[in-house]
């Protein structure tokens, strides 16, 4: 395993937005702030100490504005782009005897606003978008037609996604709300139309403090002010569980927030039943691995109850995590590869690269061995059916902590926080897939990507009890860069707030936005959108001193009792 940012020019060093793999080959797509879609080939770079080969093919140029969200079809023959004042374009492939191109097919117009999600059926027959409007719209992609829009939400929609087996829809808001739709067609005039309606709204829980003390409830995610365009939740491959990014939770009424990613079962998908606490910074995307692995039958602590192992990743703002569902300790983190928010994760089809973007202009490559997540698992059957996906989560108070518990993994996570400076990469790895550990005080992140190559180590707690010595996740807010100054000084210090323009800062419930409340942006050459070009502009950067505010470490998912 290895991994590190590539430093190449990938969008004219504007902010990368999005980024998704074609589901049949090792073409990377990315778009973001310069308007285009930009295609690339991934290949090895047959040295166990370089990256990936990463070669440009071409692009793709029709918007008008920034693109914040483009996604492969299954079947690859099609991609959907989507884009600031509501564009949402339909590519497809043509082959040509110079090649392969790809051509705008369709432009989807019922947004009326910036378009921040989107997310095909298994079928490629389907779409449904998730836009700043406060909408979800269900498209009927061959016909290019809105078939039903779902306005419950009161905020912007940042999240959608859609179950591979075709029973619900799910979308993510700044709201504070998650809400699942259930599939119920209707007939009229004799024809089955599509039809989802809301079976569940999930916004709060309760959260028992002490013994014999009354429970409370508390918000389950991110407010408006949460400095990202984006909350991107994800389905399992088989469509076993539910992935959803932005939580946050107070354990007692004085204690500080948690950030945390939830895990809803398919059984029940009204309330969580396993949270992801995670570092310092809110989790902003999660995304599965499309390949299926088998058991190891080396950990006795899993929480599925599958046949299979599942491998999924999670990004926080400035941080990277991946987990199966076999253990509860992460396979790997990564940290300190970005100096601005981390916006998009996707996985190569064969499960050999994993990329992720930031709005620092530049993408990050992990780059799997053969058999390092393990070896492919065979659905004899085919896919998963919607009966067999039921009873998936094992929430026994003997082999998971308890709700309860959060508070005292919390407390020892807090024992082992240490500070790290911008060129550090911190990269915890379980036994599980052969313990490993990279050394940050001999890895520059920026400077020499290539050698950012993970060591290995021993288990799991010699990395921890290492990790309180030399290792931490890097701060990338801690201090702004201001003035000219800034180019001498990336290695001390990290760059503060959002990398956004004016038109996407999420205002207060009412309507009106405070100046505290602005996000910050240290990229003054984000283009206003036309909705915002009369009005305002990018908040002027101040210096701060560095906080010293320490970094998680310890992850532990924690399942929540029925």
């Amino acid at each position: 395993m290895k991994g590190g940012t590539v430093q190449i020019n990938w969008h004219e060093s504007k902010p990368v937005l999005t980024l998704d793999f074609h589901p049949l080959s090792a073409t990377l797509a990315t778009a973001g702030a310069d308007f285009d879609i930009k295609l690339w080939s991934i290949k090895p770079s047959g040295s166990p100490k370089k990256l990936p080969v990463v070669t440009y093919l071409n692009s793709l140029s029709y918007h008008s504005s920034a693109v914040n969200v483009i996604r492969f079809s299954p079947s690859g023959e099609l991609l959907a782009s989507g884009s600031d004042g509501g564009e949402l374009l339909i590519w497809k492939l043509h082959s040509m005897d110079t090649g392969q191109t790809w051509k705008v097919l369709k432009m989807l117009r019922s947004h009326i606003k910036d378009i921040m999600d989107l997310e095909w059926s298994a079928d490629g027959a389907y779409m449904i978008s998730g836009s700043v409007d406060n909408s979800c719209i269900i498209w009927d992609v061959n016909k290019g037609t809105n078939l039903q829009t779902l306005d419950t939400h009161a905020h912007y929609v940042q999240g959608v996604a859609w179950d591979p087996l075709g029973k619900y829809v799910a979308s993510l808001s700044s709201d504070r709300t998650c809400r699942v739709y259930i599939s119920k067609p209707h007939k009229s005039k004799g024809v089955e139309r599509i039809n989802y309606a809301c079976k569940h709204v999930i916004s709060k829980a309760e959260q028992p403090l002490l013994k014999n003390s009354k429970s409370t409830k508390y918000h389950l995610f991110h407010d408006e002010t949460l400095p990202s365009f984006f909350r991107r939740l994800a389905w399992s491959p088989d469509g076993s569980f539910l992935l959803v990014p932005a939580g946050s939770y107070k354990i007692g009424t004085a204690s500080e927030s948690v950030n945390a990613a939830y895990i809803f079962s398919r059984k029940d998908l009204s309330r969580p039943a396993i949270q992801i606490p995670c570092a310092s910074k809110a989790v902003v995307a999660v995304r599965f691995c499309p390949i299926f692995f088998n058991l190891k039958g080396t950990n006795s602590d899993g929480l599925f109850k599958l046949p299979y192992r599942i491998v999924f990743a999670v990004a926080t703002l400035n941080s990277l995590y991946i987990y199966d569902t076999e253990s509860t300790s992460p396979i790997a983190i990564f940290a300190g590869l970005h100096y601005a928010p981390v916006t998009d994760i996707t996985w190569s089809p064969d499960a050999h690269y994993l990329a992720f973007s930031s709005q620092d202009g530049f993408c990050s490559l992990v780059e799997f061995e053969d058999g390092e997540l393990g070896s492919p698992y065979c659905l004899s059957k085919g896919n998963v059916s919607d009966k067999d996906s039921k009873n998936t989560l094992q929430t026994a108070n003997d082999t998971v902590l308890p709700t309860g518990s959060v508070g005292a993994v919390v407390a020892e996570s807090r024992k082992i926080e240490v500070e790290e400076k911008v060129d550090g990469m911190d990269i915890e790895v379980s036994r599980d897939i052969g313990a490993f550990a990279s050394d940050s005080s001999k890895t520059k992140t920026q400077d020499n990507p290539d050698d950012m190559i993970i060591k290995p180590t021993g288990n799991v707690s010699e990395v921890i009890a290492d990790s309180k010595k030399n290792e931490a996740e890097h701060k990338t807010d801690d201090m702004v860069i201001e003035g000219v100054e800034a180019e001498h000084k990336t290695d001390d210090m990290a760059i503060e707030g959002v990398a956004a323009d004016s038109r996407k800062q999420s205002p207060n419930p009412d309507g009106k936005q405070s100046e505290s409340d602005k996000p910050q942006s240290s990229l003054n050459d984000i283009k206003p959108g036309p909705a915002e070009k009369t009005g305002n502009q990018l908040s002027s950067l101040k210096s701060t001193p560095a906080s010293n505010k320490p970094a998680r470490k310890r992850i532990t998912p924690i399942a929540i009792d029925p």
